[in-house]
């Protein structure tokens, strides 16, 4: 775990060795590791969430008065125990549980000299600044390295810390039109409701936090061979071009730009939804047995030796003229009589569930997938759990969502030393 930061005979700050946890620390898989969150947003938060739920010590810095930006992001606002509106924005939730909130005026010397000292204690740094930004006030990496050189620094920006777009601000939505993903996203041209779409939830940042966790764990994997740590570039665009996956080897095949197929895949067919008589229900038929099988129950078993439908491929190129036909036999019954008979006979489908229907469906209740973590504000906080199942190191919830600034004197006063006369002189000058 790192330390407090001892002085060394330059005056800076020694680093202690961070892998070794002290004796009755609890021990989730990444106790022992500190990590100090610098960024806000979506991106660096949901990259440091799942660094706390896996058992880190986040160090949540913010600005006075203010905050992360999330915080103002309502309505929704969460109900207090009143059922009236509070302040505390449902979407500031979604990624910052299991860290503690320490509010500090970066733009300050002295606000700065902390934000140092704290690196210094600390196994990874995570900011989300644009290419060049915290060098002004000493915090770029170079600068963080050459007094903490174990130090895993993370960068996450738009397009990187190189190429001609690396000064440009990036965001979700523009990424993801500028990287591909709206263009295989939505109905076709010709169709009602045609053109580009989005992604109904910000997929991108929250893919790039995924790749920032990993790639933060890497890194320190290799700090236990070489005693270093390193500088991890990430991007919106690089990920996101990465996440295009089947879709991007498509085109580096073919030399030709997939087109938008609404729900529909562009290698498997029938995979999309189709109308039911109250609704729609997906079918994800991945082979030609279960094509076969469907067929059965529908009543067309013809459909299945048809020369054109009998294959994935032929079904693929002679897709115009199977799914009007398949659209006409899923009318016939209603969405739950169409999965309890598929189910039966082994064929893929499902519902399109409101989220109502999803935090009340069994699999859902069954894997816990809704908690509740008391908060200081709110009474009782519903978040979503994390996805992530350990036996031996479980994710734990320990803290909810900070409120601002609720942990600034126990950080300063538990990681560097700062006495209570200390820290009101640093709250007297406007630095906390």
């Amino acid at each position: 775990m790192a330390q407090n930061p001892a002085q060394s005979p330059t005056g800076q700050p020694q680093v202690a060795d961070p892998l070794t946890p002290p004796s009755g620390a609890p021990q989730g898989a990444l106790s022992g590791i500190r990590v100090l969150d610098l960024s806000r947003i979506l991106a660096g938060p949901w990259a440091t969430q799942i660094l706390g739920d896996l058992g880190a010590d986040v160090i949540k810095i913010e600005r006075p008065d203010s905050g992360d930006d999330t915080r103002g992001w309502g309505p929704p606002w969460m109900k207090d125990e009143q059922g009236q509106d509070s302040r505390v924005a449902a979407y500031y939730l979604c990624a910052n549980r299991n860290k503690r909130s320490v509010t500090v005026d970066m733009a300050s010397p002295q606000g700065q000299d902390l934000i140092r000292q704290l690196a210094c204690a600390s196994d990874v740094l995570v900011e989300n600044f644009k290419v060049g930004g915290l060098a002004r006030y000493g915090l770029d990496y170079a600068s963080l390295r050459a007094l903490n050189p174990r130090l895993v620094y993370c960068s996450i920006t738009g397009f990187g810390q190189t190429g001609p777009y690396a000064e440009r601000a990036g965001y979700d939505f523009l990424v993801q039109g500028l990287g591909g993903l709206m263009s295989v996203t939505g109905r076709p041209d010709d169709e009602p409701g045609g053109g580009p779409m989005k992604v109904g939830v910000a997929l991108t940042d929250i893919l790039t936090g995924l790749y920032a966790a990993n790639a933060i764990q890497a890194a320190l994997a290799a700090r236990q061979h070489t005693g270093l740590g390193q500088h991890v570039d990430m991007a919106l665009l690089d990920v996101q071009l990465a996440c295009l996956a089947n879709q991007a080897m498509n085109y580096l095949a073919t030399g030709r730009s997939p087109q938008r197929l609404g729900n529909a895949h562009p290698s498997i067919v029938p995979y999309q939804d189709f109308p039911t008589a109250d609704g729609y229900m997906i079918l994800a038929v991945g082979n030609d047995g279960q094509f076969a099988r469907f067929c059965q129950e529908a009543g067309r078993a013809d459909l299945a030796v048809d020369a054109r439908f009998s294959t994935n491929r032929a079904r693929v190129e002679h897709r115009q003229e199977l799914i009007p036909i398949l659209r006409h036999l899923t009318t016939a019954r209603t969405t739950a009589q169409w999965i309890q008979a598929l189910e039966s006979c082994a064929v893929p489908c499902g519902p399109i569930n409101t989220l109502d229907q999803v935090f009340a469906d069994e699999q859902v209740l069954a894997r816990g997938l809704r908690i509740e973590m008391p908060h200081p504000q709110v009474g009782q906080a519903s978040l979503v759990a994390s996805p992530i199942r350990l036996s031996e190191t479980p994710v734990d919830y320990r803290l909810p969502p900070p409120v601002l600034g609720a942990h600034t004197d126990d950080v300063l006063a538990e990681v560097l030393g700062l006495d209570a006369s200390a820290l009101a002189a640093l709250r007297t000058a406007g630095t906390i």
